[in-house]
């Protein structure tokens, strides 16, 4: 290979099978890593929406059972905190229908549910964050394994030459050093989300337990009182 041939795409093509098994491998994780990108961010973009949309509803003072038979009828379109909501009023409705009036037991069979809920959907949506996570520590290692080997073959195949000059080194190293690059390709977009949506669902699961804590005190205030209405 001539300097005048040295592109990327000739230095893949000419690079031995393994560097073109590590760079295929980092093609795949980068295709993983931008699909993983672009679902995560239309998610927790949806989920903001729904959550700042339901919260207004619930401060508005509107009727609990009303907001609950909206949420049961619309479960497709309910965000998680909705959903959060929802499971704390059907487990206190099922223990209202149980003939069961103890405040304490009424608020602890609440919060139970809830706490389930909440733990549900946050395992919904942190999935995909350990792919990010994957790809971004073992990403620059697998690009550095295939430039080891790289070098290494570039460096066999030297030892038949009688005189090596830049121009007969420049292209194995080169093939060697593309694995490396592809690596950082693939990982820093990968540590980047990954710190990002990362920050966004502390913030969601901040927010969602603290509508856990309001809501609970509402039930409270309000224990026996039918219907009860969601205000301060």
């Amino acid at each position: 290979m001539n300097s005048q041939e040295m592109s990327i795409a000739s230095l893949v093509l000419h690079a031995s099978w393994v560097v073109q098994l590590v760079m295929l491998i980092l093609v795949a994780a980068s295709v993983a890593c931008w699909a993983t990108i672009m679902r995560k961010f239309g998610m927790l973009k949806a989920i903001k929406a729904k959550n700042e949309t339901f919260e207004s509803d619930f401060w508005s003072g509107s009727s609990l059972n009303e907001l609950y038979q909206n949420a049961m009828h619309n479960v497709k379109a309910c965000g998680p905190m909705e959903r959060i909501f929802a499971s704390g009023m059907r487990e206190y409705q099922k223990l209202r229908e149980r003939q069961i009036t103890n405040p304490d037991t009424l608020l602890d069979g609440t919060r139970r549910a809830m706490r389930a809920s909440f733990q549900r959907e946050m395992d919904e949506i942190e999935s995909g964050l350990s792919l990010l996570g994957t790809i971004g520590s073992v990403s620059p290692y697998v690009g550095l394994f295939g430039t080891v080997w790289g070098v290494m073959h570039a460096f066999t195949g030297f030892a038949n030459m009688e005189q090596i000059t830049l121009a007969t080194v420049a292209p194995g190293i080169a093939e060697a050093l593309v694995a490396t690059a592809m690596g950082l390709f693939a990982a820093i977009p990968a540590v980047t989300a990954y710190n990002r949506f990362s920050s966004g669902i502390d913030r969601i699961a901040s927010q969602q337990e603290t509508f856990i804590e309001e809501f609970s005190n509402i039930l409270q205030r309000n224990l026996g009182a039918q219907p009860v209405h969601a205000a301060h």
